[in-house]
């Protein structure tokens, strides 16, 4: 299989592409800083969520989890490293489109086509957050302009120092062809 170049039907074997990733972690994060307030009230006020349990500390202390909370889309923030430096790419799926997380596709144009987020459990201001996101399904999504379109479905779970999990994002990205790849190989359906 070629990777990094136009794969024609014949040359994509989705089923030893998904023997090879399925279950992979393609990323793993420790959280740089620790959740801090001040981010959660600027978040906060930026979309006007007024919530004391995230702004107000005495009212949090009162509260079902007797501290200030963050937002859940929040969490990628704290769990992340931040934008520098720059994470080295892993040698496996070197050469790819970051969102096929390394995956060989027919294609290489992306599009996100579903984010789905499942909170745990709340996530308090001192905690600290890592992820580790794991290519989850693979499958051929036929579309119109690309009928061997591929859909990767990765999952994140963040954790707290404590290493209980408290989301999982589940996300899911379409790669097709483009025009001038599928003329290449004499696979456009038009």
């Amino acid at each position: 299989m070629k990777v990094g170049s136009a794969l024609t039907r014949d040359d994509f074997d989705v089923e030893a592409v998904r023997s090879a990733w399925i279950g992979t972690v393609v990323a793993r994060t420790k959280g740089r800083y620790p959740v801090e307030y001040d981010p959660i009230r600027r978040y906060c006020h930026m979309i006007d969520d007024g919530n004391p349990l995230y702004l107000d500390p005495e009212v949090a202390r009162e509260g079902p989890y007797a501290a200030v909370i963050a937002p859940g889309p929040l969490l990628p923030y704290f769990a992340g490293g931040g934008p520098w430096p720059r994470k080295p790419k892993s040698e496996k799926g070197a050469g790819r489109p970051g969102w096929t997380y390394g995956v060989p596709t027919p294609g290489d144009r992306g599009i996100n086509l579903q984010v789905s987020w499942e909170y745990l459990r709340p996530v308090r201001v001192g905690d600290h957050l890592s992820s580790e996101t794991r290519i989850v399904e693979i499958f051929i999504k036929p579309i119109k302009i690309d009928p061997q379109a591929v859909c990767i479905v990765t999952e994140a779970c963040l954790t707290n120092q404590r290493d209980e999990a408290v989301a999982v994002c589940r996300n899911t990205v379409l790669v097709h062809r483009s025009k001038r790849q599928m003329a290449v190989v004499g696979d456009s359906d038009d």
